[in-house]
C-alpha cells in the first residue's frame, strides 16, 4: 500500500541548496568534445551549421584517440568508414543533438551576431561557445536528472531522505564525469529522460488520460533516441497496463479495456514518431532504418553478471558502492507500494541482464559502468527509500547520522576515484588494481588534488591535453599487450 508523505513547499531550505550546488558546481563544466562524444557532438554541429550529416570535419579535428583506426597517416579519412550511402559510420544517437539544440542555436545566433562588432570568432560550431554552450546544457539536463529523480523519491520516502539520496548518487556515482568531465557524451541526457519519463509515469499512474499517455510516448520516444538501451523502461507501462487489464476483465470492465487498449496503441505510435528523427538519419546513414550502426556482438545466453557487478574493470558496485544500498532499498520499497517496487527491481534485473550481454560490457573506457547512469532515479529512489527503513528500525538520530556519515564517505571515495581516473593514476580502460587505488586515495589524492584542481579551474586547455596524451600513450601500451 502506498503510503502519502506530504509534499511540503515547491522552495524548501533543501530545494534551495539543490539549486545552488548546482550554480557552484557550473565551473567544473569542461567544455570538451572527445571520444564517443565525437560522433554524439557531430550531428548537432552538422546540422546546425551546414544543414547535412556530412562528419568530415569532426572526424578530422577530433582527439587523437578518436582518429585513431578512423584518419590516415596522410590526414585522409579511411575509406572503410564510409557506409553504402556515401556517408561517415556514425553509429552514435540523435537523442543528445536533439537536447542541446536550443544552447547549439542561441550561440550560434551569438557568435553570428558578434561579427557585426568585428569578432572574429569562427561561426563553425567548433569554437569556444558552441562548446561551452554543449557543456552547459549538458549539466543542465544532468541536474534536470537528479531534480526529477528528487522529486520522485520525495514523493514516496519524504524530502530529507529524498534530498540525502540525491546528493548521494549525484556525488558518488559515475554521473559527475559524463556531467561536468565528459559533457559531450550522451550519459547525463540519458539520465535525464529516464527520469523525466519515470516521474511523469508516476504523476499520471492513478488515471493517465488518453493525452497524457501521447505525452508519456513521446518522452518514451526521446528517451530512446538519446540511449537505445532505454527501451529496457518501457517494460514499466507494459507490465503496468498487463496488470490493469487483468483486473478490468475479472471485473468485466469491457468498455473500459477497450479504451485502455486504444490508449496504449496510441502510446506506441507516438513512440515511433518520437522515434522518428533516429530512423531517419540511420536510413541516410546506413540505407536502412533498421540498422543502427553497431557491429558488437551480444551473448544472449551467457551474460556477464557478474562481472558487470563486481568487476575490478568497471564493476557496478565495486567501483561505485554507493549503489548496493540503492538497489537495496527498491527491494524494501515494497514496504510501501508493492507494485513500484516490483516494476523497478524488475527494470534494474532486466538493464543489468542486457549490458550483461552486450560484447562491450564494461564500456571500455569508463569510471565505473556508465551504462547505469541511465537508472539515476531509480538509484535515488532507491537511496531515499534504504534511508528511510534504515530509520524505521532505529531512532532517527541514529539513522540520520549514519546516513550522513555513509553519504560523505562513498562521495569522499567517489571524488578521489575520480580524480585518479581523470589523471590517469589508474587506468581508464581495462581493470585497476585495487590495492593501487587505495594506496592512491590517502596517499597521493590528498596532496595532488588541490593543484590539480587549481589547474583545471585557471589553465585548463594545457591540463587536457596532458590528459589526452596519457591516455594516448595508456592506449599504445594496451594494443602492444599480447
Amino acid at each position: 500500500m502506498m503510503r502519502a508523505v506530504k509534499s511540503g513547499p515547491i522552495f524548501s531550505r533543501r530545494v534551495k541548496i539543490l539549486l545552488a550546488l548546482f550554480v557552484f558546481s557550473l565551473p567544473l563544466v569542461n567544455p570538451w568534445v572527445r571520444g564517443d562524444g565525437v560522433g554524439y557532438y557531430a550531428f548537432g554541429r552538422s546540422i546546425l551549421i551546414g544543414g547535412n550529416l556530412d562528419f568530415t570535419r569532426d572526424w578530422l579535428a577530433a582527439n587523437t584517440s578518436f582518429r585513431m583506426g578512423r584518419v590516415n597517416s596522410d590526414g585522409n579519412i579511411s575509406q572503410n568508414q564510409f557506409t553504402v550511402t556515401g556517408h561517415l559510420d556514425n553509429h552514435f544517437t540523435i537523442g543528445p543533438a536533439i537536447l542541446w539544440s536550443p544552447f547549439l542555436l542561441m550561440a550560434h545566433l551569438a557568435v553570428k551576431a558578434s561579427h557585426i562588432f568585428g569578432s572574429r570568432v569562427s561561426a563553425d560550431g567548433f569554437s569556444s561557445p558552441y562548446r561551452i554552450a554543449m557543456a552547459l546544457g549538458t549539466a543542465f539536463y544532468g541536474f534536470l536528472g537528479i531534480w526529477f529523480s528528487f522529486l520522485l523519491a520525495k514523493k514516496y520516502c519524504g524530502e530529507k531522505w529524498a534530498f540525502l539520496a540525491a546528493l548521494g548518487i549525484w556525488f558518488a556515482s559515475s554521473l559527475p564525469v559524463y556531467m561536468y568531465f565528459n559533457p559531450s557524451w550522451a550519459h547525463a541526457h540519458s539520465a535525464f529522460v529516464v527520469s523525466l519519463f519515470l516521474w511523469y509515469w508516476d504523476r499520471t499512474r492513478a488515471a493517465r488520460s488518453w493525452a497524457q499517455w501521447l505525452i508519456l510516448g513521446i518522452i518514451a520516444g526521446l528517451m530512446m533516441d538519446v540511449y537505445y538501451v532505454n527501451a529496457v523502461l518501457l517494460i514499466v507501462p507494459l507490465m503496468e497496463s498487463l496488470a490493469e487489464f487483468w483486473d478490468r476483465l475479472k471485473a468485466g470492465e469491457i468498455e473500459r479495456t477497450k479504451q485502455l487498449f486504444i490508449c496504449n496503441v496510441l502510446f506506441v505510435i507516438t513512440i515511433l514518431v518520437a522515434f522518428a528523427p533516429t530512423l531517419i538519419t540511420k536510413k541516410i546513414i546506413y540505407g536502412s532504418y533498421f540498422n543502427l550502426g553497431y557491429t558488437e556482438r551480444w551473448f544472449w545466453k551467457s551474460p556477464a553478471l557478474l562481472k558487470v557487478c563486481f568487476s575490478a574493470e568497471h564493476g557496478l558496485f565495486s567501483w561505485t558502492p554507493i549503489l548496493i544500498l540503492a538497489v537495496a532499498g527498491l527491494v524494501l520499497l515494497q514496504t510501501y507500494d508493492r507494485e513500484l517496487s516490483l516494476f523497478l527491481t524488475g527494470v534494474f534485473l532486466l538493464y543489468l541482464y542486457t549490458i550483461g550481454c552486450y560484447q562491450n560490457w564494461d564500456g571500455i573506457s569508463s569510471f565505473g559502468n556508465r551504462f547505469f547512469i541511465s537508472l539515476t532515479p531509480l538509484f535515488v529512489l532507491g537511496l531515499a527509500s534504504f534511508f528511510d527503513w534504515l530509520a524505521s528500525k532505529c531512532r532517527e538520530r541514529d539513522s540520520m547520522a549514519f546516513a550522513w556519515s555513509v553519504t560523505a564517505l562513498f562521495v569522499l571515495w567517489n571524488m578521489g576515484l575520480i580524480f585518479q581516473w581523470g589523471t590517469h593514476l589508474i587506468p581508464a580502460r581495462g581493470p585497476i588494481l585495487w590495492r593501487d587505488a587505495a594506496y592512491n586515495q590517502v596517499a597521493v589524492v590528498p596532496a595532488q588534488a588541490v593543484r590539480t584542481l587549481k589547474a583545471y579551474l585557471t589553465g585548463r586547455g594545457r591540463l587536457m591535453g596532458h590528459i589526452e596524451q596519457q591516455d594516448l600513450q595508456q592506449l599504445k601500451e594496451q594494443n602492444r599487450e599480447p
